[in-house]
């Protein structure tokens, strides 16, 4: 395993709970009230400084996603998942491709 090289970023960001790592920038938030697996969740269109597990088909609010965890790069904690595909039709498609990070492994903090 080779040296861990983190994106800093700049702003007003979201970290992880467990290590503080930088996860987010604010400005990429696209939804606040995101329900994913029955937990409040925010939905981000780019996230840093993460790992990804294998890509896996879950129901989520009663919809089959194809969904990858994310995994904070320093400390392994979950935080959240990657929307990798979602159910055929024009009120999902905005998902895809984007991520979702969950209220309880997270904390913003302002700059």
């Amino acid at each position: 395993m080779g040296r861990l090289f983190l994106v800093d970023l700049e702003g007003r960001t979201v970290n992880c709970r467990v290590c503080k790592t930088q996860l987010a920038l604010t400005s990429n938030l696209m939804l606040k009230n995101f329900i994913c697996h029955k937990e409040k969740a925010y939905l981000f269109s780019n996230v840093v400084n993460i790992t990804f597990g294998p890509n896996e088909e879950k129901m989520i609010l009663s919809e089959m996603h194809t969904i990858a965890d994310i995994f904070c790069c320093c400390c392994g904690q979950i935080v959240g998942l990657k929307f990798v595909a979602a159910p055929y039709g024009d009120n999902h498609k905005y998902k895809e491709g984007n991520f979702v990070l969950e209220k309880g492994q997270i904390f913003f903090v302002h700059a």
